[in-house]
C-alpha cells in the first residue's frame, strides 16, 4: 500500500513538473487576447472592379404628360365644351425587372479599422416601363357649334434607362477580411423618353350620329420625344468587401437610386462583383 501512495505522489510531481515547463498561452483557454487576434486587412489605396446585377426600376408617369392636352386643344370647341383636358386618364405606374452590369473604381483610406473613400460605379441596362390611358366621353348636349362630340383621349408614357453612374462617399469598418461599408451620393440616368397625347374628336346634329359609324371626325396628336436625356439624383446603399488573396476581393451590394422629373424613377439593383485593390 505504501509503494502504491509513493508511485501517486511521484507521478502527480512529474505531472505538476510537466506543466509548469509549457507556456501560458490563452489559446488554452478558449480565448485570444490582443495579439492572438486575426489582423485587419490594409483597405487602403486604389481599386477596380467588375459587377454584374439584378434589379427593379419602379416608375410613375402620373405627371408625365401635365398640360399637354391642354395646349393641343387650346381654342378649340370641344375644350371649352367639355374641359377634355381636366379628364382623369389615369397613367399610373409601372414595375420592372431587369439584370445589369458595370464596373466601379475608387480609393480607399484606412486609420486603424475605420476605411473613408470615393467611388464611382457604373451599370449599363435596359431599365423599362411604359403605360397608356384612354377616356372617352360624348357631350350631354350641343356643344358651341350645334353638335354633338364624342371625344376619345389617349395619353402614352414610356421610359428607358440604359445607363446609370453613381458617385458616391462611403464609410466603411474593417473587421479581419470583411468591410462592411454604408454609401452615398449623386446618381446620373441616360434615358430615352417619349410623351404622347392623342384626341379624336367625332362629331353630329345628334347624339347618335356622333358616335355612328362614318361621322365626321379628326384627330390631333402630339409628342415630345427625348433620346439621351440626362437623369439627376442619389444613391444610397449598403454592402461588404471581401478580401481574398493579395489584392483580390469581392463584393456584394445594394443600390437604391432616385430620380424626380416627369417621370419619378426609383431603381432598387442587388449586385455581385469582383475587384482588386493596387
Amino acid at each position: 500500500m505504501r509503494k502504491l501512495i509513493l508511485a501517486a505522489a511521484l507521478f502527480g510531481m512529474a505531472q505538476g513538473a510537466q506543466a509548469a515547463d509549457l507556456p501560458d498561452l490563452p489559446i488554452l483557454r478558449g480565448s485570444l487576447s490582443d495579439g492572438y487576434s486575426a489582423r485587419t486587412v490594409n483597405w487602403q489605396g486604389y481599386y477596380v472592379g467588375g459587377q454584374a446585377g439584378y434589379g427593379s426600376a419602379d416608375m410613375d408617369f402620373s405627371r408625365a404628360n401635365s398640360g399637354q392636352i391642354a395646349r393641343l386643344l387650346a381654342n378649340t370647341v370641344i375644350e371649352s365644351g367639355m374641359q377634355v383636358s381636366q379628364w382623369p386618364i389615369g397613367i399610373g405606374k409601372s414595375s420592372q425587372r431587369q439584370t445589369a452590369f458595370g464596373g466601379f473604381v475608387g480609393y480607399n483610406g484606412q486609420w486603424d479599422d475605420v476605411v473613408l473613400g470615393v467611388e464611382a460605379s457604373y451599370m449599363h441596362g435596359r431599365f423599362f416601363g411604359s403605360q397608356t390611358a384612354t377616356v372617352s366621353r360624348l357631350s350631354a348636349a350641343p356643344l358651341s357649334d350645334n353638335n354633338f362630340h364624342a371625344v376619345d383621349a389617349t395619353s402614352l408614357a414610356s421610359q428607358e434607362i440604359t445607363d446609370m453612374a453613381t458617385l458616391r462617399a462611403r464609410a466603411g469598418y474593417a473587421v479581419g477580411s470583411f468591410l462592411p461599408y454604408m454609401f452615398g451620393g449623386v446618381a446620373l440616368g441616360n434615358a430615352n423618353i417619349v410623351r404622347a397625347v392623342s384626341v379624336t374628336d367625332s362629331w353630329a346634329p345628334t347624339a347618335a350620329g356622333a358616335v355612328a359609324p362614318g361621322a365626321m371626325s379628326a384627330t390631333l396628336s402630339a409628342d415630345i420625344t427625348q433620346h439621351n436625356h440626362l437623369l439627376v439624383g442619389y444613391s444610397a446603399g449598403l454592402g461588404v468587401d471581401v478580401a481574398l488573396v493579395g489584392g483580390l476581393f469581392m463584393r456584394a451590394e445594394w443600390e437604391y437610386a432616385r430620380f424626380s422629373g416627369a417621370v419619378d424613377t426609383s431603381i432598387n439593383t442587388v449586385r455581385a462583383g469582383l475587384g482588386y485593390k493596387f
